[in-house]
């Protein structure tokens, strides 16, 4: 018999987490060993009980589920990745998909499938939702350039013109340009809504 499937579970809403949690013990040979509400505690989970598969969600406080994949994939690189999200963004999917996860796919699997998808992605293979996948595939990739998108990433949180060319190394005026720049691309009227069609997109 094979040993079961180790799974370290990283959501910040404590009653999702609880019944995956719950779901998974169902599981003969599936096993959590650690759970986490955020991305930082998910590294820690993570380097202290080096779980086969790590089940992540898209959007938690500290670090999102990509930015926890990434870095799973350089400290624990036995570790294979899943997200889990409620927003299925586009840009999101290519992100994920470019830091290793193995499995991308919406908060409303059944817990049968998510069993079978960890099996999966331990085994070596990979699932990305269809629905998903066909949503980023029409959605195409972002019109913005690198340094369009970290400028307009500053700028969704209400940050200054200012402070962004302090925190990106830019004039302030440069600043102006890649927003500029970054709303005409995006049809919008101004930086406010370049914001919102990103983030829509996924794209930031």
């Amino acid at each position: 018999m094979t040993d079961p499937v180790r799974v370290l579970l990283a959501d910040d809403e404590h009653l999702i987490r609880g019944a995956l949690a719950a779901l998974l013990a169902l599981e003969d040979d599936i096993t959590v060993v650690a759970e986490a509400a955020s991305g930082p505690e998910a590294l820690a989970m993570a380097a202290a009980h080096r779980p086969d598969v790590a089940v992540l969600d898209l959007q938690m406080p500290g670090l999102d589920g990509i930015e926890v994949a990434a870095e799973l994939r350089r400290r624990v690189p036995e570790c294979r990745t899943m997200i889990v999200t409620g927003h299925g963004r586009p840009g999101y999917l290519k992100r994920a998909l470019e830091v290793g996860v193995r499995g991308f796919l919406p908060k409303t699997v059944s817990a049968s499938d998510l069993a079978g998808i960890i099996r999966t992605v331990r085994a070596g293979g990979r699932y990305v939702d269809p629905e998903l996948a066909a949503d980023a595939i029409s959605a195409g990739d972002s019109p913005l350039t690198p340094r369009e998108t970290d400028v307009l990433e500053l700028a969704a949180h209400g940050t200054s013109i200012a402070d962004i060319a302090a925190r990106a190394a830019l004039s302030p005026g440069t600043v102006r340009n890649y927003l500029s720049s970054a709303a005409t691309k995006l049809g919008a009227e101004n930086r406010h809504a370049a914001v919102r069609i990103a983030r829509e997109h996924g794209w930031i």
